[in-house]
């Protein structure tokens, strides 16, 4: 593959109800080569991992600029298509994203409605839907099909006090479907029960989170998951497996 459109038509691809693409979510080109060397197809650089990676916070505790210097030296180490979690957006536009991540080599995103650097507010509905939007219109004035995972942290975070927080999130996405998503992200942690009501009620590809060690790709697959990443997780196992390994050196 040698043009984004390309990558980014690939990357859509993959997303199937049921049958999901794992992307291993990575930081750096080191951990994007292993992914790939294992057989992956496509990843996803994870904002929490990224930021560790380079001694910041997550939550926007980088810029811009630096997770897509980050991000180049990846896409420029494997030869797969290459999302993004753009946390809610650096308070960049959504022309500014797109151009930036194009010239990053990335094709694909994920943006939140928790915006970080509004004392981590939550975005009304339409208003999150408007950003999908908004990004959508710029990758299309662009000349590429980015792919974009829209993310709702209404059941992660949000759910004290709602009688159906999952309910919630599924009319929030629902929106962000009919705004230009490729693909819906209410992230938690969920029962089977509703990990297969997120995807029998949405109208895209639902992205799962998981833990590389102890999660089961079958029964996710079986839940109706068209996307699987693994957030922070995947680092910190490998965080405790270097511990394991250099606790005997002390």
């Amino acid at each position: 593959m040698t043009s984004l459109d390309e990558r980014a038509a690939t990357l859509k691809s993959l997303h199937r109800k049921g049958d999901p693409v794992v992307l291993p979510t990575v930081w750096d080109a080191w951990s994007a080569r292993s992914a790939v060397a294992a057989g992956f197809a496509a990843l996803t650089v994870g904002s929490h991992p990224l930021a560790d990676s380079i001694g910041r916070p997550d939550g926007e505790g980088m810029t811009f600029e630096e997770a897509m210097t980050r991000v180049a030296q990846i896409t420029g180490a494997v030869d797969v298509p290459v999302s993004v979690d753009i946390e809610s957006g650096y308070g960049e536009s959504a022309d500014r994203l797109i151009e930036g991540l194009l010239d990053a080599g990335a094709v694909g995103l994920n943006i939140e409605d928790t915006v970080h650097g509004e004392g981590g507010r939550l975005r009304e509905p339409a208003e999150h839907a408007a950003v999908i939007a908004d990004l959508r219109a710029a990758a299309t004035a662009a000349g590429v099909p980015v792919v974009i995972n829209a993310r709702t942290d209404v059941i992660l975070k949000y759910a004290a006090g709602r009688a159906d927080p999952v309910g919630d999130a599924i009319a929030r996405l629902q929106l962000c479907a009919d705004a230009g998503a490729d693909s819906l992200y209410p992230v938690g942690f969920h029962d089977d029960a509703t990990q297969r009501r997120l995807a029998d009620e949405l109208p895209l590809p639902v992205n799962v989170i998981a833990h590389p060690a102890t999660s089961d790709l079958a029964t996710l697959a079986a839940n109706g998951a068209g996307r699987i990443s693994f957030g922070p997780l995947l680092q910190a196992a490998l965080t405790e497996r270097i511990a394991e390994l250099l606790h005997r050196w002390r």
